[in-house]
């Protein structure tokens, strides 16, 4: 693996190097958002649903798609979420280690952490269902131009999606310079082909006041609350918006939303209303019938690009969160490709990306349509976006010392509308909204599973930990052959003498001339100043104590971190590590975990990146002391 890139320093970038980027966040971040049009509209007037596409319905479902967009992208993500970046990173996982240190009494409590896990967890639900529900209602578009294409559906979406993962490892800087292009022009057209529709119906322009959604929701009644779940399906994509803050930078990120994003959007979803106003009988897929019959190839092509580019926003933000994850202790260490080197947050998740892929693949088999697996979305976007504005309150409280007052202003209409749009989302559960669920139980478990297991073993180990001060006794009784040379023992414990060092001591009666016991911590900050580093304490018998500190969104580089630190006496050349290897042993009496907790934790373990490649460590220097711990 090589060496962790610094990130890109905040600041004005020039403008050719700030267009380009623009260019590609488009054709990461705004995938899944954009392609929205696709479906959200349709869904809402699905059968389903018993709301026809009257005059008033219509207005009605429009202004609540327009206000939507408008307050909870516009609103909470571009101008208040995304303020709460952590070094430039965001997402759940940065918002929740923003959150924690700020609120000690629900740190300790556990509740601010689970709140974020579950976010995170929920996160990968939508992984999986993004690219199946998007890529699929657009190849489903030539059903549009003829029947006879409706066999071919579901083998071209699958071709399609192997292309999507199979691109993945080329990073999200190329792929984006590559979809960039192609999202603008899909954002023009959206705009262009809704600005047509409303010159031809400019009375949909009335849908801009609220006061056709209150009718609508007055003149409905439930049927009318239930088709806000179908609502919801406009704003899927908008948690990917913060996710992939890391990637590109806040500033490509809200400037081409509002300049770009936005008004494509909502020219889209208000033609579509102008549409159903003329022919209330083209609910069945407003969007393909908006293009002029002669366009419908090109614009069924195009949209199979767009909707591709749509799984790449979520793709990237759960490799991002996979990595946050890891480096926090929720999950094991995996094999993590950096794809750029200005940008550390680009990066790809081999293992992730394929098991994603199968995942996706499955889910088109299994539901068949987009209209089924719309019916799974859902559920999982509207409980992160309230996680995500309990973790925003928190942070608004105690990062940014709003005053209780403003910070309840901002939060509880958000909560009151993101509660709506989920009760308006229970009866998806039945319809496949159990899916993501159960994802996200699955991968919560697995995180919880790990961090308590990694904290268990940290027990046992901490258990048989020799004082320092009783090992140099210990030499000084026995004076062992010192051998020349520099040994770096990785130990977890700041005080202790490391296991690894009092193994290899016992079996083969010697010690380094000098001897470096180093801990490496990971901080709740995505990033770690130079200055803090590293801390050296000069130890006696030749000991030295580094204790080195990295962020959660880099990778520890110790061969790198230890050359940069000069400690006297030590060639950073002629070092051999000592990692210590646990034989974990499940013993299946409830002393920490129960019983299938342990053999899950085992396993994992079992697959977790070794010691020597997530260090970065040069293999042929290392030698590993092994143990067996029982949990």
């Amino acid at each position: 693996m090589a060496s962790s890139p610094r990130p890109t320093p905040p600041g004005p970038r020039p403008l050719p190097r700030s267009l380009a980027l623009s260019v590609a966040a488009l054709g990461v971040v705004y995938g899944d958002i954009g392609t929205s049009p696709l479906y959200s509209i349709k869904e809402c007037f699905a059968p389903g649903h018993g709301v026809a596409a009257t005059h008033a319905n219509v207005l009605g479902v429009v202004s609540l798609v327009f206000w939507t967009l408008t307050l909870i992208v516009s609103l909470k993500y571009v101008t208040y979420v995304m303020r709460a970046d952590n070094h430039g990173e965001g997402g759940i996982l940065a918002l929740m280690a923003l959150a924690i240190p700020g609120s000690s009494s629900l740190s300790r409590r556990g509740l601010l952490p689970l709140l974020g896990l579950t976010g995170c967890a929920l996160l990968y639900g939508d992984g999986m269902i993004t690219p199946a529900v998007s890529v699929l209602s657009a190849v489903e578009g030539l059903s549009v131009v003829s029947p006879r294409f409706e066999p071919l559906i579901i083998p071209l979406t699958v071709g399609v999606l192997v292309a999507v993962f199979s691109v993945q490892r080329f990073g999200s800087a190329r792929v984006g310079s590559v979809f960039g292009p192609i999202m603008v022009l899909w954002f023009v057209v959206l705009g262009v082909l809704g600005l047509l529709s409303i010159v031809q119906s400019p009375e949909v322009l009335a849908a801009v006041n609220p006061l056709y959604a209150v009718r609508y929701f007055l003149h409905n009644g439930l049927p009318g609350v239930v088709v806000l779940g179908a609502v919801l399906l406009c704003v899927t994509g908008a948690e990917a918006l913060y996710a992939d803050m890391g990637h590109f930078g806040l500033g490509p990120i809200r400037g081409n939303w509002f300049a770009l994003v936005m008004p494509a959007l909502l020219l889209n979803y208000l033609g579509q209303g102008a549409l159903l106003l003329r022919e209330p009988s083209a609910a069945s897929n407003p969007f393909f019938r908006l293009a002029p019959s002669g366009l419908l190839y090109p614009m069924v092509a195009l949209a199979t690009l767009a909707t591709v580019i749509a799984s790449q926003a979520l793709i990237s933000g759960v490799f991002s969160l996979t990595r946050q994850a890891a480096m926090l202790g929720y999950w094991p260490r995996t094999r993590i490709e950096h794809t750029s080197a200005d940008q550390i947050g680009q990066i790809y998740i081999p293992l992730l990306n394929w098991a994603l892929m199968c995942c996706t693949i499955g889910l088109v088999l299994g539901f068949g349509n987009s209209s089924n697996l719309a019916a799974a979305y859902g559920v999982a976007v509207i409980l992160t976006m309230l996680l995500t504005t309990l973790l925003a309150y928190q942070v608004a409280r105690h990062r940014w010392r709003w005053r209780r007052s403003l910070a309840l202003l901002v939060t509880l209409p958000l909560l009151a509308l993101e509660l709506s749009f989920l009760g308006a989302s229970v009866p998806k559960f039945i319809h496949g909204g159990w899916f993501p669920l159960l994802v996200a139980a699955v991968i919560l478990v697995m995180m919880l599973t790990w961090k308590d297991g990694r904290a268990l073993v940290g027990q046992r180990i901490q258990a048989s930990i020799v004082p320092l001060a009783d090992f140099y006794e210990v030499l000084r009784v026995e004076r062992p052959l010192r051998v020349p040379g520099t040994a770096v023992f990785m130990c977890s414990n700041a005080a202790g003498t490391p296991p690894s060092l009092m193994h290899n001591f016992l079996h083969n009666r010697v010690v380094h001339a000098r001897v470096v016991l180093l801990t490496v911590k990971t901080e709740e900050d995505a990033y770690v100043a130079e200055a803090e580093r590293v801390t050296v304490e000069e130890l006696e018998q030749g000991f030295v104590r580094v204790v080195a500190r990295f962020g959660y969104m880099e990778n520890p580089d110790v061969p790198g971190l230890l050359k940069r630190a000069a400690i006297p006496g030590i060639d950073p050349e002629e070092i051999t590590y000592f990692l210590g290897r646990e034989t974990l042993l499940p013993h299946g009496k409830q002393h920490g975990l129960s019983a299938w907790r342990e053999r899950l934790f085992v396993v994992m373990s079992r697959n977790a990146e070794n010691a020597t490649t997530f260090f970065q460590l040069p293999p042929h220097r290392v030698l590993e002391v092994g143990a067996q711990i029982e949990l």
